[in-house]
């Protein structure tokens, strides 16, 4: 039998502040810069949800919302959404935090990242405990982002 986690137990949060290194020639924060990030909180919050090594195999529904510009702070929050057998949904939502605490969501994306064994072969990751509604309909919705791509791969 799976051990079972809450999404609380890997919840993640990364801070950044935007530098000219950060930005594209238009002076916004660079896309592949913000996904990057994505990807690394993505990574932390599954292997801290399997207690495993993961590598990231799909990302879908990212959706740049607003752009970030330099010297602003940006807040990216990562949670487990969906836990098959060997993967995991990580949904990582990016935010302008402003200096009053107030935040304005600029990304969101969903990563799914596969638990890998010691001999880099997908293994068993724990539950998904759900404990609102709001997760349950997350999950929900993570399933039928699987179905669709396992369709498409038909």
């Amino acid at each position: 039998m799976r051990d079972t986690k809450k999404a609380e137990e890997s919840y993640t949060e990364q801070v950044q502040i935007l530098t000219q290194e950060h930005m594209n020639g238009y002076g916004r924060l660079f896309g592949g810069t913000l996904m990057s990030w994505i990807d690394v909180v993505a990574a932390v919050v599954a292997r801290r949800h399997s207690g495993a090594n993961v590598t990231t195999a799909y990302v879908s529904e990212l959706v740049f919302k607003a752009p970030a510009f330099a010297n602003d702070t940006i807040l990216l929050c990562g949670h487990v959404s969906y836990v098959g057998k060997t993967s995991m949904e990580i949904c990582v939502e990016s935010f302008v935090e402003n200096l009053d605490g107030t935040r304005k969501q600029i990304n969101k994306a969903y990563v799914t990242m596969v638990a890998l064994d010691q001999n880099n072969i997908p293994c068993a990751v724990p539950l998904l405990e759900i404990e609102t509604e709001e997760q349950r309909a997350e999950f929900e919705e993570g399933l039928r982002r699987r179905k669709k791509r396992e369709e498409k791969a038909k």
